[in-house]
């Protein structure tokens, strides 16, 4: 296939305007032919042979009556759904579905994604891609690679429409939907990078720490090193002066290299000029220390292999848990073991923000088209305009943070749905890009607060919220300028203790003034009478008083996610101390002694959405949740009047510890402010799982409510 019969097929169909149904067949086998694909076999109507079809058959449920057939315009199992559509230019007698470039155009294509994901919503597998077609026009991409319907613009909202002008251009893309899909999952590449990135950089903070080098001074260097070589690799840094700077010069002179990357790390922080020009402000604080070490000519080289890597492809889902095992010498040796597969954590995340969002912006969606229908383009601006402006100011909490993953999921989840009303105010503009400048109203990573008591976690955090905001920058909004200082310190981590604080920490005494001891939560030894591994009574610590101990505050915030501690009530003394488990029942009054750890932090988030100062919350705990010892905390905020309702849940899910690596069984849940009128809720159960695979399927069912056993029922 060469370029004379692309510009050929793209002459003879540019023209096409007027009745879908009498051009979408013809269209679509000479795309085949083009494409040098199978084209497809008649349909049967018998669902099991219907694969590979134009009008499959789609049977659609409907409440009190019986189920209507739909009609799949194109349909390939495992592979895609297509609905077709036919617009018409400025000028063509036949009208079509609507007139191309206008508003009402814009909206008919949206109405044919809607009609696609309706069908794809009753298919036993969901394929990996849904496309939309204005027949000698273009096509809408978009995909979901985890079996659900969850559908979004591909590879992201600015890109996801390809012109039939630019067809030369798509064709490699268009011929791997129809015969590989899967290989398009973007998690596949961005996965072995990171594993990549990571080894590289823990040979080069062992190395650093071998030749004698500060753990933290090596932490330290390397997060500016990192945060450097992503930067050049994404255009912030011209023409990739710090890997050049490695391989031509420090290389062949170690000695120059701790004053020269000093002198381009003060350049970047204050936005000064540095061998090849002005470079952009930084600032943030990350170069505030512009501290370099010195580095052998071995040493330099393993940073020249890191350099090398396709930094712009990083996972930050995985990112943080691997450079965490990176960089801390304890945790080295867990670099090879699995991490958290980031669909575990979108499940959570897409119950707990997307669907309330998307709900609120399917009602926009639904008042723009009344305002286009009646000619009132100016409202219709307003309300995407308003929607966008509370995106920009919904803020998400994780109380236990960590590496940020969670945050990061959150924060991918924001700026596609951002790109999307973006994507409808351009459109509403008939195009002009400029509807794109909206000042400083932007999905930013200060929207994002965590808590974490771990300061090299919370540092890593801001990392990799900054590293997946710039990627999203640079990938859907591609010749936008950047706003200078290119990182703010916004302090939207923090570093402390979630659920408790207090006044002060001092050695506990007994009457006389005689310190106290306890178990150090380490030592063990086999016991005498039944040779199991008991406490060893000489592995003692100092017992610790915590001073007016009360319950730490959270940052206010629409919605709480997270992955808060495991640790069951008998093993809290020895990994806490006694004096803070006493301390956190003080606080903690409401919560049983018997309660797992986790529980503090469902209490505290249940509290936060009765206030109504948030809307949903969502964590994974230990599935143990519904046991005696912890069921208590979810009766008594499920069981009040003014308390909370789960509107998702999860009994029984595969998870794999960020920490270690280990494989664990977690429970999933869901919650919002009750209400009279609050009704229907989804129980999922896991049908299949493993982790070669990074996932596990589950099906959905509607249930009425869900009770504190997470079956269905009510409290």
């Amino acid at each position: 296939m060469g370029s004379t019969a692309i510009a050929a097929f793209v002459e003879r169909w540019s023209k096409s305007s007027g009745s879908e149904r009498a051009t979408k067949d013809q269209f679509l086998l000479e795309l085949c032919d083009l494409l040098g694909v199978e084209k497809p076999r008649p349909a049967t109507g018998d669902p099991g042979r219907d694969l590979y079809v134009f009008e499959k058959d789609v049977f659609t449920p409907h409440e009190g009556r019986a189920s209507s057939i739909g009609k799949i315009d194109f349909y390939k199992h495992e592979h895609f759904l297509l609905e077709a559509k036919q617009g018409s230019d400025r000028g063509s007698k036949k009208l079509g579905t609507a007139r191309r470039g206008t508003p009402g155009w814009n909206i008919a294509m949206r109405d044919a994604y809607g009609q696609a994901l309706g069908y794809a919503q009753w298919l036993d597998a969901p394929p990996p891609f849904l496309i939309t077609c204005d027949i000698g026009h273009c096509f809408d991409l978009y995909a979901a690679f985890d079996g659900t319907t969850a559908y979004r613009p591909f590879p992201n909202p600015a890109k996801h429409r390809l012109y039939l002008a630019d067809l030369a251009d798509h064709v490699d893309l268009l011929r791997t939907i129809f015969t590989e899909p899967q290989s398009l999952d973007p998690s596949l590449e961005s996965a072995k990078v990171t594993r990549e990135v990571a080894e590289r950089l823990a040979a080069l903070a062992k190395s650093l720490e071998t030749s004698g080098h500060d753990g933290e001074d090596v932490a330290r260097f390397l997060m500016r090193c990192i945060f450097t070589m992503f930067a050049e690799d994404i255009g912030l840094l011209p023409d990739h002066i710090f890997t050049k700077a490695v391989k031509d010069f420090w290389i062949k002179s170690p000695k120059a290299f701790p004053g020269a990357v000093e002198s381009l790390w003060r350049a970047m922080n204050d936005g000064s000029w540095y061998v090849v020009g002005r470079l952009l402000r930084f600032n943030g604080g990350l170069f505030r220390s512009p501290k370099g070490l010195p580095l052998s000519k071995e040493q330099l080289e393993l940073l020249r292999d890191a350099a090398e890597c396709k930094w712009s492809e990083v996972e930050p889902a995985i990112f943080g848990t691997l450079l965490e095992r990176a960089l801390d010498k304890r945790e080295r040796h867990k670099l090879g073991a699995h991490f958290t597969p980031p669909a575990y954590v979108q499940r959570l995340v897409r119950e707990t923000i997307e669907e309330p969002l998307r709900a609120q912006w399917s009602g926009v969606q639904a008042e723009v088209r009344r305002h286009v229908e009646a000619n009132r383009l100016a409202a219709a601006k307003a309300a995407v305009k308003d929607f966008h402006a509370t995106l920009c100011t919904t803020r998400v909490l994780d109380p236990a943070c960590g590496t940020g993953n969670f945050l990061y999921v959150a924060l991918n989840l924001f700026k596609r749905l951002e790109g999307e009303v973006l994507t409808m105010l351009v459109d509403l503009e008939k195009g002009n890009q400029t509807a794109l400048e909206l000042g400083d109203d932007e999905v930013k990573p200060r929207q994002f607060l965590g808590i974490e008591v771990k300061p090299w976690a919370k540092e890593i955090a801001d990392l990799v919220l900054w590293i997946g905001y710039l990627q999203w920058h640079f990938k859907a909004a591609k010749g936008m300028r950047v706003r200078e200082p290119v990182l703010t310190d916004d302090r939207n981590v923090s570093t402390r203790d979630a659920v408790l604080r207090w006044e002060r920490i001092e050695p506990a005494r007994d009457d006389r003034g005689t310190p106290l001891f306890e178990w150090d939560g380490l030592g063990t030894m086999l016991s005498p009478v039944t040779g199991e591994l008991v406490p060893d009574e000489a592995s003692r610590r100092p017992k610790l008083r915590y001073v007016v101990p009360t319950a730490a505050e959270w940052p206010e915030a629409e919605y709480i996610i997270g992955n808060p501690p495991y640790l069951g009530a008998r093993k809290i003394r020895g990994a806490l101390t006694d004096g803070y488990v006493e301390a956190l029942r003080a606080a903690y009054p409401d919560v049983p002694e018997t309660a797992d750890l986790v529980m503090y932090w469902w209490h505290k988030a249940a509290l936060a959405v009765e206030s109504g100062a948030t809307k949903r919350f969502g964590f994974i705990t230990t599935n143990s949740i519904i046991q005696d010892y912890s069921r208590p905390v979810l009766e008594k905020h499920l069981g009040a009047k003014d308390g909370v309702r789960l509107t998702f849940a999860i009994p029984d899910h595969p998870w794999i510890e960020s920490k270690d690596g280990a494989a664990v069984r977690v429970a999933m849940t869901v919650a919002e402010r009750r209400r009279e009128d609050s009704r229907g809720a989804l129980l999922g159960r896991v049908v299949r799982e493993g982790f070669e695979e990074g996932d596990a399927a589950v099906e959905l069912r509607a249930v009425d409510e869900i009770n504190a056993s997470l079956t269905p029922g009510s409290n």
